[in-house]
């Protein structure tokens, strides 16, 4: 388990990849942005983009509408 920070709010978590923290928080990837401390992440690096404590993580989903 390791302290990170997602969207400016401190989370505790056991997920070593952001590929499998997403996966925990139910993003399937679709319109979703990554930044991982301070730098954008391409969807296809994200099995291999390892987490570490305090580590700081900005997630956006885009959702459609009309």
């Amino acid at each position: 388990m390791m302290k990170i920070t997602v969207n400016g709010v401190s989370e505790t978590v056991d997920a070593c990849s952001i590929a499998e923290f997403l996966a925990g928080k139910g993003f399937t990837g679709d319109g979703v942005v990554v930044e991982h401390n301070y730098r954008i992440v391409k969807r296809e690096k994200w099995p291999e983009a390892r987490l570490s404590e305090n580590d700081n993580l900005e997630v956006l989903s885009f959702v459609g509408g009309g």
